[in-house]
């Protein structure tokens, strides 16, 4: 791992980790968040899932180990930005709150360095399940709950056969017609947000669905999530923002961990 290249971002906007449940990939994103600094990292909201909380208690040691590990970046001096989400909502009363470093918001405006401003929201706002029909979102919950056991199930056989890691229920939520359309409203709704806002885009994340797009001349981003697809966004110094995946990240750092291997022996003699 020491021998591996960090790479440096100007800003990291990570969301959807859902710690506290079980599908959370904890011990993925403590090995991305090892390779990946930024001067300052958004949480743009469901990091902490209290909706399972709440219905049993799931909290092992790699789910501490990303609190620890973002709370260390807070004290180093990386700006930490939590925007709460609807799983982890309890925090929305905590508006301006500090936490070990961490500061807590329901929303914010981030400048780019090209001078662009984003609104950072996560989303949940838009999404009219959520909020009027409460009971229809915990059944959706539970259904998501049975997508990923698949999911698990997929992952595991694929990396039996030496494959890399791939999401079926990000796969199949997207070949559903309906999720499909569901996506695009949602993209529609919250770029007219931004619209309204004044600003030039919205960096969001809730549907667990990572997207850089245009639509209607507003800049979207979606983070995407990290207990399916393990994506992040990030923004580079020079202003570009890029999706980063840890799926793909890891084969990248195998590969370069096989050469270190080789050269060494060369190296000591």
């Amino acid at each position: 791992m020491s021998d591996v290249e960090t790479r440096s971002f100007r800003t990291l906007f990570i969301s959807d980790i859902h710690l506290g449940s079980k599908p959370a990939k904890a011990e993925f994103l403590i090995d991305f968040l090892r390779q990946h600094q930024a001067e300052t990292i958004y949480l743009v909201g469901d990091i902490v899932d209290g909706w399972r909380l709440r219905r049993s208690w799931h909290w092992p040691q790699s789910h501490n180990d990303v609190v620890q590990k973002l709370l260390r970046q807070a004290r180093k001096g990386v700006k930490v930005i939590y925007i709460a989400g609807n799983h982890d909502e309890f925090l929305r009363s905590f508006q301006g709150e500090h936490f070990g470093g961490v500061v807590v918001a329901d929303r914010a405006i981030h400048e780019g360095c090209d001078g662009r401003r984003y609104l950072v929201i996560h989303g949940d706002q838009f999404d009219g399940i959520v909020h009027n029909i409460r009971w229809l979102a915990y059944l959706g919950d539970k259904a998501y709950d049975t997508a990923i056991v698949v999911n698990r199930v997929v992952a595991f056989i694929r990396h039996r056969f030496g494959l890399s890691y791939w999401s079926f229920s990000s796969w199949a939520k997207v070949k559903v017609k309906r999720a499909v359309n569901f996506i695009s409203a949602f993209q529609d709704i919250v770029a007219e947000e931004a619209r309204r806002h004044e600003v030039d885009g919205i960096i969001c994340g809730h549907i667990h669905h990572a997207a850089i797009e245009t639509i209607n001349g507003v800049r979207y981003i979606n983070t995407g999530d990290w207990v399916e697809s393990c994506t992040a966004v990030a923004e580079h110094f020079d202003g570009r923002f890029e999706i980063l995946t840890w799926a793909k990240v890891t084969p990248a750092r195998q590969e370069d961990e096989a050469k270190i291997a080789v050269l060494r022996p060369a190296a000591a003699a």
